[in-house]
């Protein structure tokens, strides 16, 4: 998937509508031609890019662990020895908030349709999915050294599940605005990993 700096591509173009519409009807309401409509192609002309709709499936749901597991790599290397680890957790809240709030279709894909993904690709999620949780459970216990490995592990879990639950926030429209919603998302998830904390 593209960086956020980058120009869509018409392949990155047809998974984001593809996420949407996928989240909105779920993955068998929605069939390839009304992904082609949605970028302006026809149906069969998405077969050049994609062998089908599980293929789209599986690029976006590896493709989302992905991309998380190596923007939070790219986050430590660049506090390497430059910010102490509350920096460090600070960033890496702040990365996943930011998919959690521009991502939303994406979580609400994983949700319901990991379960759909060929036994490979969703054994590529998870081991995906683990490293990024460990990459977590490491930086919150050098904040908070006398957690144990197993709390720190359920805090992470618990701070995903608070973070990913933005779908169930309302529309977009409704929410108070994006700076004010990650802010509060912010609070609450060093709130959460404070209270492990004092354990």
């Amino acid at each position: 998937m593209a960086t956020r700096t980058d120009a869509p591509t018409r392949r990155d173009q047809i998974l984001k509508e593809a996420a949407r519409l996928f989240a909105e009807r779920g993955f068998h309401g929605v069939g390839v031609d009304e992904i082609g409509a949605a970028v302006g192609i026809s149906g069969p002309g998405l077969y050049r890019h994609f062998a089908g709709k599980d293929a789209m499936l599986a690029e976006l749901l590896v493709g989302i662990s992905d991309s998380l597991l190596t923007g939070a790599k790219r986050r430590l290397a660049e506090a390497d020895g430059v910010t102490g680890p509350e920096a460090v957790l600070d960033s890496l809240i702040e990365g996943h908030i930011d998919f959690a709030l521009d991502d939303r279709p994406l979580i609400t894909l994983h949700d319901r349709e990991l379960d759909r993904l060929r036994d490979a690709d969703r054994k590529m999620v998870r081991q995906l999915q683990r490293q990024y949780v460990e990459l977590w459970v490491g930086v919150l216990r050098e904040v908070y050294p006398a957690v144990p490995e197993p709390s720190a592990r359920s805090a992470v879990h618990s701070v995903f599940g608070l973070l990913n639950s933005t779908p169930h926030l309302g529309r977009p429209g409704s929410l108070p605005g994006r700076a004010v919603t990650a802010g509060l998302l912010h609070r609450m998830a060093r709130g959460a990993f404070a209270a492990v904390g004092e354990v």
